[in-house]
């Protein structure tokens, strides 16, 4: 082996870990919707979180970026870290499909369709189908498609390009050596669990270890501690992303590290009692890129068969490692590890938002009751939800544009931008909640009392603005087109209803009915009441240009007024809300 070789083999390892990101991005980006329907599915169900773990890395071909988007759940209040357990060894196990992906490379035969199974037989059509997908499909799935198969393409041809590179390996006596050497089980699972530690990749280590099968030197005695060591090294991600989290995030790591190493020193103890004992002529063969498959399914299926029943004490002992202490524990509201998995990310600023549109659509529902009604104690709570709104805003503002700078699909970027546009309109709803608690608290602090006419228009006006945020919020929570459809029609009512209640009061304010101070209190109530109906059709016509894909909203209001459903919806409101 030369200095070419050489070169050629760590390009070959570049173009397989570099094949193996994208592809597992890509993956990622194309299943996101999927991704949040399994996750969907958690429950206290041990079983249910084993699949679940099993499902999502079999799909992202990654368990470090299962754990970690753990971490970040369990960080978040998400996910328990009971139900973290069964996920994160259902992981162990969906992360070994990566090795019988790989295994294809080594099949051999004359057979025509045989060898179209082949990965240098059938890599080159899924490049060109990936290029093409990439370079000229219009819409996100299609070039995340194209990603994907490029992807795989580069993968399996940094495959073969290692296979190649190391085959001249197999005539070298020191390569042969430093194999026989790792038939020191010990031995074996430190270099395995130090070469995944390094690229952070147990899927990318037995894909190496298969690449180097090819030389023929690599034996089953060899290999089996390796990729038990491997378990232990791909720890590394999640122990890194526990850094800066609360304890049960740290436990779920913890969890993750103690079943790999109960897992790893349980089996290793076996493998050695029965090589020293038995002596198996099959630990001396040489291991294929099937056998070191089947070798890693076996592996991590046996360690969650035996410690699945066991999770209670891997608990136990997260709980020993990270104990509790008298600090009360507080949950990140946006982890930032969330945003490797930006459909999941997107999915939790979704649930923010949602919490966001219901505390400003109460606080300014309870801010109209205390123009009747007011209570000391409900203006208190006004106060703290218009501050929660304000808190909310700005974490999920800095989140959402930090996700917006990650690839996402057209999809996801769409929701994103009607999120950042909504979460400014709820904001303000919330100021003109204590803007109006202001007038009430105005009114009984000086003993204002309006007349009896505009108190009457004043209740109608309240009640057209009460049905318009529960409408806007009712349209927003349930991505509802057809209830964000009334809210337009709605607003140009009470867009009339203003004028025609302010010539009221001046009219009033002429024939001496109503006192100046009175008045002021009153200019300030109908204009805080109208730009809440305006910020209520904004929310509503984001939900409609979502619905289309269309981010004009201008084009989005000339459209919906122009037609006759729109006129028939105002004539309705216009009725229902007559003065």
């Amino acid at each position: 082996m030369n200095l070419f070789n050489v070169l050629t083999l760590i390009g070959g390892l570049c173009l397989f870990l570099f094949g193996m990101n994208v592809m597992g991005e890509a993956l990622e980006r194309r299943a996101g919707g999927g991704l949040k329907s399994i996750l969907g599915r958690l429950t206290k169900n041990k079983m249910a979180g084993f699949l679940t773990g099993l499902g999502v890395t079999a799909v992202i071909q990654s368990s470090s970026a299962t754990t970690v988007m753990v971490v970040g759940f369990v960080n978040s209040g998400i996910m328990t870290l009971r139900q973290s357990i069964g996920v994160i060894m259902g992981a162990n196990i969906g992360t070994t499909v990566t090795a019988w992906i790989l295994s294809l490379s080594g099949i051999s035969s004359d057979n025509f369709f045989v060898s179209l199974l082949k990965p240098s037989s059938f890599t080159p059509v899924l490049a060109l189908i990936g290029t093409g997908l990439l370079m000229f499909g219009k819409s996100s799935k299609k070039k995340d498609t194209g990603t994907i198969l490029l992807g795989f393409a580069t993968l399996m041809f940094g495959m073969e390009t290692m296979s190649s590179a190391v085959s001249g390996l197999a005539d070298v006596p020191q390569f042969r050596n430093l194999f026989l050497m790792f038939k020191n089980p010990v031995l074996g699972v430190l270099v395995g669990a130090a070469l995944t530690a390094i690229i952070q990749s147990s899927s990318a280590s037995v894909g190496i270890l298969q690449a180097l099968s090819v030389t023929g030197q690599v034996s089953y005695g060899a290999a089996i501690p390796i990729i038990m060591g491997q378990n232990i090294g791909t720890c590394i991600t999640a122990i890194l992303s526990s850094f800066g989290t609360n304890k049960n995030a740290k436990r779920a790591a913890v969890v993750h590290l103690s079943f790999n190493v109960l897992g790893t020193l349980m089996w290793l103890t076996v493998f050695s009692v029965v090589s020293a004992m038995l002596k198996p002529v099959g630990l001396d063969e040489s291991a294929t890129y099937l056998g070191i498959a089947i070798a890693h399914s076996l592996f991590n299926i046996a360690c969650t068969a035996i410690l699945l029943p066991m999770s209670g004490i891997l608990e136990k002992i997260a709980y020993m490692i990270v104990p509790n202490t008298d600090k009360k524990e507080s949950f990140a509201e946006l982890d930032e590890r969330l945003l490797s998995t930006p459909h999941i990310a997107l999915s939790r600023c979704a649930e923010l938002v949602s919490d966001m549109a219901e505390i400003a659509s109460s606080g300014l529902l309870s801010s109209l009751d205390m123009l009747q009604n007011y209570n000391s104690k409900a203006a208190e709570e006004i106060r703290e939800k218009e501050k929660q709104a304000d808190h909310y805003e700005d974490i999920l503002g800095t989140y959402l544009v930090k996700l917006s700078g990650h690839q996402v699909s057209d999809a996801d970027s769409a929701e994103i931008s009607k999120l950042l546009k909504a979460i400014g309109d709820f904001e303000r709803i919330s100021d003109h909640s204590i803007n109006i608690l202001e007038s009430a608290e105005e009114l009984k602090e000086k003993d204002i009392h309006f007349s009896e006419s505009a108190a009457r228009d004043l209740k109608i006006m309240c009640d057209a603005v009460s049905e318009i945020i529960k409408l806007a919020c009712s349209a927003f929570l349930k991505s509802d087109v057809k209830t964000a459809l009334n809210v337009e029609p709605l607003e140009q009512v009470i867009d009339g209803l203003k004028i025609k209640l302010r010539d009221g009061h001046i009219e009033r304010l002429t024939k001496g009915e109503c006192s100046i101070e009175a008045g002021f209190v009153w200019a300030d109530l109908l204009n805080n009441l109208e730009r809440t109906a305006d910020h209520c059709s904004n929310i509503a016509v984001c939900i409609f240009d979502a619905a289309n894909n269309n981010m004009n909203m201008h084009e989005s209001l000339k459209s919906f007024k122009t037609g006759s459903e729109f006129e028939k919806k105002f004539e309705t409101f216009s009725a229902k809300y007559a003065v």
